[in-house]
């Protein structure tokens, strides 16, 4: 499981194995014995492998298939897909992202807009309504200096 989701990784990331060992400071040949499941990496080592991958280490030691190594966007940032617009502007926000966000029929969002990077974000409107009420408290909270 985590040799081949190691190899996947490196194989993304386009590193030889000796390039990840200099990286990850061990043999090529420990590499090899990771990815070849004949060895598993220290606690130490996983933790650097999964930062140098840009993926936590519950990912790095799960049973990943390529498809879902391929679709790993950096920590933080997953990627869930493409989705289509339908001719009257909706998407269906995929099931994964769904269940990690806690997303329901129902649920009131709010649409952002970033002209910049032509970017949407989609956000629970009861988070984004907590999160504004929290800005003006705070303003309303500073001392003007006298």
């Amino acid at each position: 499981m985590i040799g081949m989701n190691i190899r996947m990784l490196r194989k993304k990331s386009k590193m030889t194995q000796e390039v990840l060992a200099e990286k990850v400071n061990v043999s090529r040949q420990t590499v090899a014995k990771w990815e070849n499941e004949e060895a598993l990496p220290d606690i130490q080592k996983g933790q650097l492998l999964a930062e140098l991958f840009q993926v936590s280490l519950d990912q790095l030691s799960s049973n990943m298939s390529e498809e879902e190594v391929e679709q790993l966007g950096p920590r933080g940032k997953p990627f869930f897909g493409v989705v289509k617009v339908g001719e009257r502007g909706q998407i269906v926000i995929p099931k994964q992202a769904r269940d990690m966000y806690q997303i329901h029929a129902g649920d009131k969002l709010v649409v952002l807009g970033d002209d910049a990077s032509k970017g949407i974000a989609v956000l629970k409107s009861d988070s984004f309504i907590e999160f504004a009420d929290m800005i003006r408290k705070a303003e309303t909270a500073v001392v003007e200096p006298e």
